[in-house]
Formats: C-alpha cells, structure tokens, sequence
C-alpha cells in the first residue's frame, strides 16, 4: 500500500513536458507506422504509452512494477486507448513476441546493476525486434552521475500545502559512477497529519563506448546517439543521452 501510494505520487508529479518531449524523439526516430506493435519498455504509469495509442500504435506496456502497471491501465481507460500490460523484469522477455520499435526511457537502463545486466537486456531487446526494427532508449551519462547530481537537491510544496516532495541525490562511494537519490513525498491525511512515503534509489552510468560495445556485442550494427532528445550532437557534458539502434 505504501508503494503504490509513492506511484501514484510519483505519478502526478512528473513533468509531462518531458513525456511529450520522449514522444516527439519516438516519432521522429522510430520510423514506425500506423498499428505497427510497439513495446514500451519499463513503461511505469503508460503516459507515453497512451500517447502513442492515440496515434493508432498497438502498444505493449511493460514494467516490473505491478502498481504503475495499474496506473497504467487506469491512464488507458481513462483516454479511451487500449493497451497490453505486461507484469516483466526487462532482462527476461522470454514470453514476448517481437516487436516493430521498443522503447525504454527516463533512465530506466540506469537502474540495473551492472553492464552485464545492461547487456542482457539490450540482447533481449534484439531477440524480440523484427527484422530492422528499432530500439530507442535513453540513459544519464557519467557527467551527470559525477558533477550534476552529487549535491543535488530538488523541493516542491503544491498550493494548498497537502503535497509535498523531496529529493536528495548523493555520490555513490561503492560504485564507479553510482548516485544514491533519496526520495521523499508527504501526503496529509484526513485528520491533518502528514504520511511519510519514502524510497531510495540507485543509479549507475557508463562511458559512451562501454554501451556501444554492448550494443555491437549482442548484434546491433546501425547505433546513432544524440543529446536533447535528438536535436544535438554528443559532447562531453552531456546529462543524458538518446540511442537509435537498428536491427
């Protein structure tokens, strides 16, 4: 009950801006038509996914988290879409068919444990590609993990001072390029009184050529990378980076 309380949470708080911002990168990079199958990977609350319904994409949420998934649904009804919703750990899609364009966004990537776990996923995403099919994904660079984010603090209070969210980012000592985000979100309740929901997060990033290596090594050979959602060129100080690979 906790956790889903955080979703939904997490859920009003994140910036549709950016939703429609990946959404713009997807039909501008994904070279998919209409009711080609789509597999939003790590698809969390379904945002993008509803949006990519609307356009008449038959559209695959998957997540490993069963309370966005039913966010996910509810978004779905609620727009009159439908979706397919998929309980799944993103380095196993064993049961999933293939796919037109796979996408996986907001740093998800970020969050598995090593490049090896990044490899593994990236060779489930090649299995379940059809032939030239794309796979467009996103991940935070070392800049970020490094410079950007050590330090970082982030505070919001909505009008009414119901709602309130708290983020804190640290350097992860243990882990090359790791960050530790504490995330705190207080709800008051009905008789006045503030609930906590709290989660800690970890992320790690890697060189640019570690991820093209893994990229090459399950199969991939057309790899583009970009910075700004695909309007620029990489640099150095890059906070996050945009892939377009081809099957």
């Amino acid at each position: 009950m906790i956790y889903q309380s955080f979703a939904q949470l997490y859920d009003q708080l994140f910036d549709q801006q950016l939703y429609n911002r990946w959404l713009d990168f997807t039909l501008n990079y994904g070279q998919v038509i209409a009711e080609s199958k789509v597999l939003e990977l790590a698809g969390g609350a379904g945002r993008l996914a509803v949006m990519l319904a609307q356009r008449h994409y038959d559209v695959t949420v998957a997540d490993f988290s069963s309370e966005m998934l039913s966010l996910a649904s509810q978004h779905a009804d609620e727009a009159g879409v439908n979706l397919k919703i998929i309980e799944a750990d993103m380095r196993n899609l064993t049961n999933l068919p293939q796919y037109n364009l796979v996408t996986c966004y907001a740093d998800s990537l970020n969050y598995l444990d090593d490049i090896a776990a990044v490899r593994m996923t990236f060779r489930q995403v090649y299995e379940h590609l059809t032939t030239d099919g794309i796979f467009l994904f996103d991940m935070i660079s070392p800049y970020k993990t490094d410079v950007v984010y050590p330090g970082y603090m982030y505070n919001y209070e909505d009008e009414d001072h119901r709602h309130a969210f708290m983020w804190r980012s640290f350097m992860d000592d243990e882990v090359k390029h790791g960050v530790i985000h504490e995330l705190a979100f207080f709800n008051q309740l009905s008789n006045g009184e503030y609930q906590r929901v709290g989660e800690t997060h970890f992320e790690r990033a890697y060189q640019l050529v570690e991820l093209q290596t893994a990229l090459n090594q399950v199969g991939f050979k057309r790899i583009e990378v970009y910075s700004n959602f695909g309007q620029n060129k990489v640099t150095d100080k890059d906070e996050r980076w945009f892939f377009k690979c081809q099957k």
